[in-house]
């Protein structure tokens, strides 16, 4: 924006802003106290306004038709928020904002009182999204349509006295309280629960591993092959038996990735690409980094090249690998390796390399090349916005970086998506 009321009505927003920093460089304790408090205010305010143009941007359908299916995903690029933080306002644009029917009828917010409250400044963004959190519970659910709305009557009017967490437990108990009936009586068993969830450490080396398997012979066929290789080796073999049988399954996978019949993973039999830096190559291999793991000991490294199926990819000083692949459409498994070994996965946010495709940088119908430089690993989420919205991709110093649409970044600088392997590198 650069005329118009909005300008003028930031200017005047700043310069309040600015003449109460003034004021409170010489400002008394209680005066302080005061301060924070109206600054709660304002931010609240501040927040309703937030979430009453996400609504309307919604309903208007602008973020899908700039190449988004979720205000989520735009939000973030926008604003550089989290997921969550993004997800909070929408949910509070869904449920505290007028809305309009498919025959352009207007509705009332889906919760009436808390958008009076909310609107009124006695409830935060984080009150809101505990609320629409506990009337979208199974027990919520229940409720017949007159005590559903007594319960969010009764939330709203608590939101100015309660902590969001607070609030959340004390609505929870409600509406077990309301919902007497509880659920219907069920003959038959739940069923089972079978899960696991891989979460890399950011920027650090591993990993944590988190499932439950309700299916029991699920468990025992794992449970079967960590017990059978966690035994203690000898009787001086003093390894906590937590880490002999983290160790047991990791030794598990590798001999299947190294002898298994497994399926295709992102267009290639999975495998151990350890990316390996000139220098570090040059000076005897002092480090290396995985796939999904992060940077690797020279032990580890010595061990995985004796005894694995163990892709080595050079990289010179800047990050680039060599050029392995041949000229075709189709993505050899050699480029598809370096341009993973260069981009960590998704070169824009982040998803490891199986989740992933190449896209061309320079369309191959357009005289693009299939080679490492006119490749980008991307997942598909941003492969369609790649294709579909006003972002672009290019390579710069044979690294890849993402251009934004003006309307996320006027100025439209690139960005880059930070590597580990890439660390110290200009």
């Amino acid at each position: 924006m650069s005329t118009g009321p909005l300008v003028s009505a930031h200017q005047h927003l700043a310069a309040a802003i600015d003449e109460l920093s003034a004021a409170a460089a010489g400002a008394t304790d209680d005066e302080l106290l005061s301060l924070l408090t109206l600054c709660e205010g304002v931010t609240r305010r501040l927040d309703r306004l937030t979430v009453d143009t996400v609504a309307t941007l919604e309903r208007r359908g602008t973020f899908t038709e700039r190449g988004y299916r979720s205000p989520v995903g735009a939000l973030g690029d926008l604003l550089g928020w989290e997921r969550f933080e993004a997800r909070r306002r929408v949910t509070a644009a869904e449920h505290v904002c007028a809305r309009v029917g498919l025959d352009g009828t207007p509705l009332p917010a889906r919760l009436p009182a808390t958008a009076e409250v909310f609107e009124a400044g006695q409830a935060s963004l984080r009150h809101v999204d505990a609320i629409a959190r506990v009337l979208a519970s199974a027990s919520a659910e229940r409720l017949t349509p007159e005590a559903w709305a007594q319960a969010e009557a009764q939330l709203a009017a608590k939101a100015s006295v309660y902590t969001p967490s607070e609030l959340q437990s004390w609505g929870v108990a409600l509406v077990e309280l309301l919902d007497q009936e509880g659920a219907e009586p069920d003959d038959h068993p739940p069923t089972p629960t079978n899960e696991l969830h891989l979460t890399r450490h950011p920027g650090g080396a591993g990993g944590r591993l988190k499932g439950r398997f309700d299916d029991a012979a699920m468990f025992d066929a794992i449970a079967s092959v960590v017990d059978a290789h966690a035994k203690p080796l000898t009787a001086d073999d003093d390894r906590p038996a937590a880490q002999r049988q983290a160790e047991a399954l990791a030794d598990a996978c590798g001999y299947v990735l190294d002898h298994g019949d497994l399926p295709q993973s992102g267009g290639r039999r999975p495998h151990l690409n350890v990316l390996i830096r000139l220098d570090d190559l040059e000076n005897r291999a002092r480090g290396a980094i995985l796939d999904f793991g992060g940077t690797v000991s020279p032990e580890s490294l010595r061990m995985l090249a004796c005894d694995a199926a163990v892709i080595p990819i050079v990289l010179n000083g800047q990050g680039q690998p060599l050029d392995v692949g041949r000229l075709s459409r189709a993505i050899p498994d050699g480029i598809r390796r370096a341009v993973a070994a260069r981009d960590g996965g998704c070169a824009r946010c982040g998803r490891p390399p199986s989740w992933c495709e190449v896209h061309h940088i320079l369309p191959w119908e357009d005289g693009g090349e299939t080679k490492v430089d006119n490749c980008v690993m991307v997942c598909k989420v941003c492969h369609r916005l790649v294709h579909h919205s006003e972002w672009q991709v290019r390579l710069y110093n044979g690294l890849p970086e993402f251009i934004p649409p003006a309307w996320i970044d006027p100025e439209r600088r690139p960005r880059r998506r930070p590597l580990p392997h890439l660390l110290g590198v200009a």
